[in-house]
């Protein structure tokens, strides 16, 4: 029955897909056959139509799965639309300026913007409806959690606040209760999710879970995700695995230094209108300063001013105490709230990238008070300086303003240990994906932001099992 269960589930996103995937291709046809393909091909119609239909389902299959698009599950509906609009659109871009570059002219965008609004409508009633037959039809899987850290309470709120329609929810447990006892609760259960976990406990769980063939996740420990920058070498017969550091390679640094160069200058370019009319509203609400610089750690202990539009007001910290932004947070400012929840105020970090302080893609680069903190409950946080800080970063992507350190830090080391140029580019383009999501840049509560120089500790971390990083 568990096994029927996967399998339908399985079957309905594939259909989802499938359905979605073939309407907006065939929107695209439509109008691309009716106007593009009879203005633009003189000869060849047929094979031009066929090449270019290849060429939009490439590039809009390629962008539906960066953008996670065909997630009905587990995405909301309007994060769902946004990423197929996302998906779409920089197909149906693309295939304009094919037909742009072919007739050597510019072709009217309104039969392009009419298959985009047909497109629009298709996939909202296809993530409503899907999202609410998914819902109806299948069930939440039953789920129990074993845990190893105290803040298993938080941990379960974020899971029933997004995922209760996938997770439900039957019992926490600890990871010191006798092993008997585990084992009988997996039994009941369809899915396990080992969260925080000490080494051991874990190795057997997950050896039962195998055998027994249960959905389970677990929360990655530091060493797991670190050794994922080693590579595969043999002695004689004996497996051994080497660190590769990659990220001081120094043909990867150059093409990094270049693309940030070329990202940072051209955003400057394009955002220069964006810039001035915000410096101009700055200085109209209150006549303070417009931007704002803060001392910030970036790859080898080293400090930089990092640069932002000011979007509290003046004076935020005069007491000299470093407080986080909160929810509902009174020090910011009419124009501050605009420009925070755009992103606007971090435009400014492209002369921090152009100058060499920062890359494009990197982890967030912390103020030094934070840095001292965290390191001093989490030593293994230091390890986020080994790289340049970056613009934006895995942990942006993937993570909220108000992300704990210790989950910052196992996002930012997924980067870190698998960093290239394409994933770079695909971090960029995941961000302007981010930069339309308001969740995103949720402040801290205000206990969060008393504790933040208390980050989280996993039960099962390094620290107490005698497990080095490296």
């Amino acid at each position: 029955m568990r096994n029927a269960g996967n399998d339908r589930e399985q079957q309905a996103k594939s259909a989802a897909t499938w359905i979605i995937t073939l309407a907006e291709t065939a929107i695209f046809l439509l109008v691309w056959t009716i106007y593009y393909n009879s203005r633009v091909f003189e000869t060849h119609r047929a094979a031009g139509a066929a090449v270019s239909l290849l060429v939009y389902l490439g590039i809009y299959c390629s962008a539906a799965t960066l953008y996670r698009a065909c997630k009905i599950s587990a995405y909301p509906v309007g994060e769902t639309i946004l990423s197929q609009l996302l998906a779409f659109g920089l197909a149906d871009l693309v295939l304009y300026i094919e037909a742009c570059l072919i007739a050597n002219r510019y072709l009217s965008l309104l039969p392009g913007l009419a298959a985009a609004a047909l497109q629009i409508l298709a996939v909202t009633a296809w993530a409503v409806g899907a999202k609410t037959w998914f819902i109806k039809k299948i069930p939440p899987r039953r789920t129990l959690i074993i845990y190893g850290s105290d803040d298993v309470d938080e941990f379960c709120r974020k899971l029933k606040h997004k995922y209760s329609h996938l997770f439900s929810i039957t019992e926490t447990i600890n990871c010191r209760l006798p092993v008997e006892e585990q084992l009988k609760k997996i039994d009941e259960n369809e899915t396990v999710i080992l969260y925080e976990t000490a080494y051991g406990i874990r190795t057997g769980l997950m050896s039962y879970l195998v055998n027994e063939k249960k959905t389970f996740y677990i929360t990655p420990r530091i060493s797991d995700i670190v050794i994922q920058g080693f590579d595969r070498r043999h002695l004689i017969d004996t497996p051994l695995l080497k660190y590769q550091y990659a990220k001081d390679n120094r043909r990867n640094c150059v093409s990094k230094r270049v693309l940030d160069l070329a990202v940072s200058l051209t955003g400057i370019l394009i955002l220069s209108p964006v810039v001035l009319i915000t410096m101009l509203a700055i200085r109209l609400e209150d006549g303070g300063d417009i931007f704002f610089k803060q001392k910030r750690y970036t790859k080898d202990w080293k400090t930089f001013e990092i640069l932002k539009f000011r979007s509290m007001v003046m004076d935020a910290e005069k007491d000299g105490k470093a407080r986080p932004c909160t929810a509902g947070d009174d020090r910011i400012t009419r124009v501050g709230r605009i420009i925070r929840r755009f992103r606007i105020d971090e435009i400014p970090q492209l002369f921090n990238v152009v100058k060499g302080d920062m890359s494009i893609v990197g982890p967030r680069p912390e103020r030094v008070e934070h840095v001292h903190a965290y390191v001093k409950e989490l030593p293994e946080f230091a390890y986020r300086l080994r790289v340049k800080g970056g613009l934006t970063g895995y942990a942006q992507i993937y993570g909220k303003y108000n992300t704990s350190a210790y989950d910052k830090l196992r996002l930012d080391l997924l980067y870190i240990e698998n960093q290239s140029i394409w994933m770079d580019l695909k971090m960029i383009l995941l961000t302007i994906k981010v930069l339309f999501i308001p969740e995103s840049t949720e402040g801290f509560s205000e206990e969060r932001s008393r504790q933040m120089g208390e980050p989280k500790k996993a039960e099962g971390s390094a620290e107490g099992t005698g497990e080095e990083l490296i």
